[in-house]
């Protein structure tokens, strides 16, 4: 697989990974029993490990790694606040207000998360 397919199937991903879980706020916030779909419940993981698993090929290929490269470190971090946040707002939120919170700053991670990859900047601008 050529890097730049590599690439554009990550690219496609992150996109997924964010409609998913927009999706699934947005049912969270409705109370919707969609959220209790097997395949609404199975598909974000299949999606995030595909996700992971190009980063890590595409990292390995173009000898960028994390801790070595400060951008790479911001998108690592970045995408650990990211499943923080989104577990908390999705699933372990005790009240509706905590989960709007953690669903705010989930949004803000994978805002944070795209603009790094874009810019290859750890710094917002």
């Amino acid at each position: 697989m050529t890097y730049v397919i590599l690439k554009h199937l990550h690219v496609t991903c992150v996109v997924l990974s964010g409609l998913g879980f927009s999706l699934r706020a947005w049912w969270m916030l409705r109370e919707s029993p969609y959220l209790k779909v097997p395949l609404v419940r199975i598909f974000p993981h299949v999606v995030d490990t595909i996700l992971l698993s190009s980063a890590i090929v595409m990292a390995y290929l173009s000898a960028q790694y994390p801790f070595e490269q400060g951008w790479l470190t911001a998108k690592l971090f970045g995408l650990l606040a990211y499943i923080g946040c989104g577990t908390m707002a999705l699933k372990r939120g005790k009240t509706r207000e905590a989960r709007i919170a953690f669903l705010v700053l989930a949004v803000l991670s994978y805002v944070y998360i795209v603009s790094v990859a874009l810019t290859r900047s750890p710094y917002l601008l």
